[in-house]
């Protein structure tokens, strides 16, 4: 059972680190971020994935997202001298793996469907469906940025010390 757990939080953590390094590659930091890019992702998902892991804490996902991105934040911030690039430039790929996709989408396939019903009781649960993916989605995204955020403020001079 505890190796299964082990297992799943590598996995993640292995596509999270993929996903940083792509999102990465795109944004044209330098070749030497993505190491650092690579290890905030993973940390980051493994962070979230044991605090909302029902056998743990099961926390909700805005509250585990918020601890999660500040983790990477701090992660991102007193590694990214090391390879002498603005904190930025190692948290905001790492962030990317962690945002809320499948509530986006299921709040403009509310929004399509709530258009496209045929009876008011239909209409009625995709309008809920856009509200509630929509709300949960700004929700999670907002904690993000405030968690990510934090330690760029904290850590002012260790955060701008690669802008100087």
């Amino acid at each position: 059972m505890e190796s299964q757990i082990i297992y799943k939080i590598l996995e993640g953590g292995l596509f999270a680190a993929m996903a940083a390094i792509g999102f990465s590659t795109i944004s044209h930091t330098p070749r030497r971020t993505f190491f650092v890019c690579a290890i905030a992702a993973a940390i980051g998902y493994a962070v979230r994935w044991i605090l909302m892991n029902p056998s743990g804490p099961a926390l909700n996902i805005v509250v585990a997202s918020t601890a999660a991105s500040l983790v990477v934040g701090f992660v991102a911030v007193l590694l990214a001298p090391v390879v002498r690039v603005p904190a930025e430039a190692c948290l905001y790929p790492s962030m990317l793996p962690m945002i809320p996709g499948m509530y986006a989408y299921r709040m403009v396939e509310g929004f399509v469907g709530s258009l496209s019903a045929s009876t008011e009781a239909q209409a009625t649960h995709y309008l809920y469906m856009f509200g509630f993916n929509g709300l949960m989605a700004i929700a999670i995204i907002v904690a993000m940025v405030l968690g990510a955020t934090t330690p760029i403020f904290l850590l002012k001079k260790v955060a701008f010390r690669a802008t100087r």
